[in-house]
């Protein structure tokens, strides 16, 4: 697990006509404040990947679809400087993934559908706050083709 990052399992109310979905509550113990929310498809084998954001906090949950969600700590002086992290996710595996600043990410989308990514990040979105390396780049020693066990 990497430092600060947080994984918490979250709530589908089912019956006959359908489902509820939570993500995040202002009253749950770990929201932080809103920014913006947003949703990210991801076509069924693409990758986008890799990036950062400098002050922003991610909380990801994938409600349609599938996606390996892949994350790199190089933050100088965190305990967990140079691990990978891949956590699979969707709605048969649903939880909020909560991503601190400065820890890169990456999805592939896994699904036979695209994927919904619902971001609710604790600031608006800001260019200037961004950082991306293409997802083949050697900085992050990860391989994003498919691992047979």
């Amino acid at each position: 697990m990497i430092d600060g990052v947080k994984i918490t399992p979250l709530r589908q109310i089912l019956d006959e006509r359908g489902k509820i979905m939570h993500m995040l509550r202002s009253d749950d113990p770990h929201f932080e404040q809103f920014g913006e929310i947003y949703f990210s498809f991801v076509y069924p084998g693409v990758i986008k990947g890799w990036h950062i954001h400098r002050k922003m906090i991610l909380n990801y949950a994938v409600p349609i679809g599938k996606i390996k969600l892949v994350l790199y700590d190089d933050r100088e002086g965190s305990s967990t400087c140079g691990e990978l992290m891949e956590i699979f996710t969707g709605p048969d595996n649903y939880q909020l993934i909560t991503i601190p600043p400065l820890v890169w990410n990456g999805v592939k989308g896994i699904a036979e559908i695209p994927s919904i990514i619902a971001n609710c990040a604790t600031l608006p979105h800001d260019s200037n706050e961004i950082a991306r390396l293409n997802p083949f780049d050697k900085k992050i020693p990860y391989d994003w083709g498919l691992k047979h066990g």
